[in-house]
């Protein structure tokens, strides 16, 4: 198997799980709020295809693409959706309080850039521990505009702490666009490079590309010569928080919407891999051993019971 078609397998994975909790959102039993990962997927594969278990990955209110990805379990992912006691959190975090220390994936946490000095402080702690392993920050763009960026950018960089920073720039926050968030002629890389990260933009639509320019860098970064940035240039395709299409309202221009489109990263390794002679049976295949897994899942979460509230002091942090 290619590992073209590895890449293949994981993003329409990603995609179809993530389709899968659209079209069951409505039904109102996940009843946390969820941010989707559709359309920018092919930054988490290819990431993750040069990490290992023992990375440490933390990740913002859009994690489930990092989640998966990282090697998180699709079981306790979708049950914790449905807040129950097998959910990778027990039930009790939702869509964007995600963890699972078994995989690497530390936790995701919904306050903008707060994966940041996560990440930095775990850093500290490989290094300082002499560990064989490496912290993985994502976040995005809007998190660019935030002192905790600054400041623990800032801090990796002077101590060369084993990070790399990974900002997904889907160019929106929520509704707003870059133009009334940042001073024109902003680059984000240019900016990483003035505070003294190791920085590189890419096609965040580009598995292959987000592979081999982030192998680079994490090379460079476990071989102890400091943190690194690669900014992703992707786009979502549904609303920024929930199941939906929300191209009616008007805050993307029809005609970006349809450039974006145009590059879906499913669409990019389908259509390259028909290219390398792969056949419909093959595609069947991957598609038939994707939603038995996703079936299975639900069937699962649908199953498994309601935390007992007698727990909830386990879950709560008390010094």
């Amino acid at each position: 198997m290619s590992a073209l078609f590895k890449h293949y397998q994981q993003v329409l994975r990603i995609r179809r799980i993530e389709e899968a909790i659209a079209a069951r959102y409505g039904e109102q039993q996940m009843r946390c709020p969820t941010h989707l990962s559709i359309g920018q997927e092919a930054v988490a594969v290819g990431i993750s295809a040069n990490l290992t278990t023992a990375d440490k990955v933390y990740s913002s209110h859009r994690a489930h693409a990092h989640y998966l990805a990282k090697g998180g379990s699709l079981e306790r992912l979708i049950a914790e959706l449905y807040g129950k006691e097998t959910g990778c959190t027990g039930g009790r975090g939702g869509s964007m309080h995600l963890s699972d220390l078994a995989a690497g994936f530390v936790a995701s946490t919904a306050i903008v850039g707060n994966s940041i000095p996560l990440a930095v402080g775990n850093a500290l702690h490989q290094q300082v521990q002499c560990l064989n392993e490496m912290s993985v920050s994502y976040f995005g763009e809007g998190a660019t505009e935030e002192g905790a960026f600054y400041e623990s950018a800032n801090f990796a960089a002077l101590r060369k702490l084993p990070v790399l920073f990974v900002c997904e720039n889907n160019r929106y926050s929520v509704y707003s666009p870059m133009s009334v968030r940042q001073p024109e002629g902003r680059s984000i890389v240019q900016l990483a490079k003035a505070i003294g990260l190791n920085a590189v933009d890419v096609d965040g639509n580009d598995v292959e590309q987000v592979a081999s320019v982030s192998a680079q860098l994490i090379d460079s970064i476990r071989a102890g010569n400091g943190p690194a940035l690669i900014e992703c240039h992707t786009y979502r395709h549904r609303e920024h928080c929930g199941p939906n299409f929300d191209d009616d309202l008007g805050y993307r221009p029809e005609e970006e919407v349809e450039q974006w489109l145009a590059k879906d990263p499913v669409k990019a390794l389908a259509d390259a891999l028909s290219a390398q002679g792969v056949s419909h049976a093959d595609f069947d295949d991957v598609e038939s051993q994707i939603q038995r897994e996703i079936d299975n899942a639900f069937d699962s979460a649908l199953a498994a019971p309601f935390p007992d509230p007698a727990n909830n002091g386990q879950y709560v942090y008390a010094d």
